[in-house]
This record gives structure tokens, sequence and C-alpha cells, in this order.
């Protein structure tokens, strides 16, 4: 994948110029695109959108495809490429739908730099666009046949068949597709629930499928999202929150995601923080019944014992297995822990817990909390290629320096 010569010559003398702008090149993107073409309003996520991660998300993204077309010692994108592939798969993203990206993204570089952007360096970033697109439809449209799905039909219908209060705020459902089997998914995958709001909108959120592989249904188990601030609740988390019960139907898309649970019997260290515990429970029931004799390390963070989801399974599997052991850190009230599994109070810190030889990492939980694990990890003599993880909603980990660069192509 190459820029032709003309187009590498103007991506190297404007890309500084382009990367320094590339946020606000966004922001002035999506209303404009959202003004001509509002039906995509229900594909986005409206939140992060609110809060500007959707335009850092993007803007990180093809800048750091741009650097890789012209610096051959740039670090690899293929697996960030791979990673916002499986995320639009999971949103139902159609190839035709980058023709209306591109279109208002270039304009857009035209509004916010004026009369810099000749119709040269227009057609260069063309280029670099639609070598950036095409990779991802080509990406996608393998990930969809994969799944079975038509891209054009992207919504499967479930119906909730159990529901289990974790918390106050967290919920588990139990989900089996009205009509046909199960599909099979990788352990650590999630699919995206789409829902039709009462303002009229329809919204789809993501949620890791916190069960094992299963056969015949799969779980999610949900937090509700409370703003903070000026942000608000959470729509598609209230509305579940508020409506999901044994027998409501439900639009779900095929399993995706490309952080899973791997063939190997390396040792295992899971490191997780509040909702980021659902790949971890999906895990560990993967484990407990295929590989109870791998060795595995849980360390999780949390408010409190009270709010510490899916708490009574993970304890069972881990009791359950050879070599696994726990352990937790809560905000407050970490003496009400159960005395078998005490947890220490305040933050967690990784500086002296057992670290298996040759262990694998997987880590999911906000990015602040993962970028001080993984530094305290890789301190500890863990590389950055074994530490892996996930997300929610847009990945802005690409944003970092090179380093950080690295773990996210992990």
């Amino acid at each position: 994948m190459k820029l032709s010569p003309e187009s590498e010559a103007i991506v190297r003398a404007t890309a500084g110029v382009v990367a320094e702008n590339a946020e606000t090149i966004t922001k002035v993107f999506y209303p404009a695109m959202f003004a001509a073409h509002p039906e995509l309003l229900n594909v986005f996520n409206r939140a992060n959108q609110a809060v500007g991660e959707q335009p850092k998300a993007l803007a990180a993204s093809v800048v750091a495809f741009a650097v890789q077309l012209i610096d051959p010692d740039a670090p690899d994108f293929t697996p960030v490429m791979r990673r916002i592939a499986h995320k639009h798969v999971s949103l139902g993203i159609q190839a035709r739908q980058y023709t209306i990206v591109g279109k208002h993204l270039l304009d857009a570089v035209g509004t916010v730099l004026g009369d810099a952007v000749t119709p040269e360096v227009r057609a260069a970033w063309d280029e670099v666009y639609w070598l950036f697109g095409t990779s991802l439809i080509a990406e996608e449209a393998k990930l969809y046949a994969e799944g079975g799905t038509v891209p054009e039909e992207p919504w499967r219908q479930y119906r909730v068949v159990e529901r289990f209060e974790e918390s106050d705020d967290a919920f588990s459902l139990v989900l089996a597709p009205v009509a046909g089997d199960t599909p099979a998914h990788r352990t650590g995958q999630y699919v995206a629930i789409a829902v039709d709001l009462p303002d009229g909108t329809r919204q789809p959120r993501q949620y890791t499928i916190s069960s094992g592989p299963r056969g015949d249904a799969l779980r999610v188990t949900i937090k509700r999202v409370h703003g903070v601030g000026d942000a608000p609740d959470g729509q598609v988390s209230t509305w579940l929150h508020e409506n999901a019960r044994p027998g409501t139907l439900l639009d779900l898309s095929q399993p995706a995601g490309d952080v899973v649970l791997d063939a190997s019997d390396n040792p295992l260290v899971l490191v997780s923080a509040g909702i980021g515990i659902t790949p971890v429970a999906a895990i560990l029931e993967d484990l407990s019944r295929r590989q109870p004799h791998r060795t595995v390390r849980l360390f999780h963070a949390d408010r409190a014992h009270d709010t510490h989801a899916l708490y009574a399974s993970l304890r069972r599997q881990v009791l359950a297995m050879d070599d696994a052991r726990a352990q937790n850190w809560y905000e407050a009230d970490a003496e009400q822990a159960p005395t078998l599994h005490p947890a220490r109070p305040g933050f967690m810190d990784l500086t002296e817990v057992d670290l298996p030889d040759d262990a694998t990492v997987f880590m999911c939980g906000p990015l602040p909390f993962m970028r001080s694990a993984r530094a305290t990890l890789m301190q500890r003599g863990i590389p950055s290629e074994r530490i892996h993880y996930e997300v929610f909603g847009p990945d802005l980990w690409v944003q970092q320096p090179d380093s950080d660069i690295d773990s996210a192509a992990a």
C-alpha cells in the first residue's frame, strides 16, 4: 500500500499542518456531514460526539495512517486498522458510507486550511483517505462474510431470556436469537445493541459478551451510566436498565472484537477496573471449563464491594481452577469484602503483586487506569507486545507517543 510519488511529496510537505489542525478539521466535518445526512446520527454514538471523543479518535487514526504511508519507521498501522474494522462491523457500517465520509472530511480540510488546500493538495489527501477507506472496506467485508452477515442487514433480533441484578447499576442479560442458532464468538468479543429511544432516535452501544461460548445464548453485563457534571446520563444503558426484561426484543450485531483469548497455555494476567470486568468474566468462565490448570492472576479495582459486578461467579471460577488467584482493590469499604478474598483499600497498585513468568496480559477499563497499569507492568519486565487491551468507546490510545502506539498495536 503506497501513495503515488506526487501525492507522497505533497503529504510529506503538508502532514504537519494537517496533524496540527486535525481535531479542528473533524469538529467541522461531523456537523456538516450530519446536516447533509442526518440518517448517520443513528450510527454514530452521540455521547462520544458530545464529549469530543469521536473527533479525536478519527483525527488520530487518519494522521497515524498518513504518517505510516510516508515514514517507513512509523509503527505498523495494520492492528489499529483491524480494530477499527471490528468496531465498524458491530455498528453496521457499509461500504457506500465511505463516499459520504470522504467528501465531507475533505471539504472540512478545505474549510479549516483555506487557500493552502490547492487542488493538488486535496487530491493527495483524497488518495490518503481512499487508501485508508478501501483497506477498511476490505477488512470489514471479510468480517461480515465470516459472521454470515449481509452488510445491508447487520442487525439480528434477540429475546431477553433472563436478567440478573449485579449491583444497583449493573445488570446481566442472557440473550437468545429469535430465529436460528446463536452465532459463534471468540472469548473476549462484544456485540452492539441498537435501541430505539423515546425521542425517536436510534442508538447503538457495544457491550462485551461476559460469558464464554455457550451455544444456545450469550450474556452481556451492562452498567447504567450516570452523567458527571454537565454530561447527561447514558441514553442506551438507562433505557436497557429500565426496560430490558425477560421477553424484551433487542437488535444485536454479529460478535466483533480482536482482543480475544488465545489458544496457548501461557500464564495470564487479567487487569480490570469497574465494568471492565466483563471480558475478564468471559475469559475465566471459558478457562474454568477448558483449561482449569492454566495459571491465572486476576487484579481488579472497583469503587466498593457492592459495586463489583459478577463477583460471585468470578469467585467460583477462581476457586475451581488449580492455579488462579485474585486480588481486588476497593476505593471504599474494603473491609466489607469476604474474608476468603480480602480486598486492599484504595487504588490498584501492581508494584509488588505476584506476576508469573512469561505472562500475557489482558486489560480493560478507563484509559488512564490502563496507561498506569501498563507502565507498572512494563517496569516489572513485561514487554509491551504481551500487553493487550480493550477500551469502551473510541480508541484514543493511538494519539499517544510512539511507546503507547506500540501498545495499541499489540
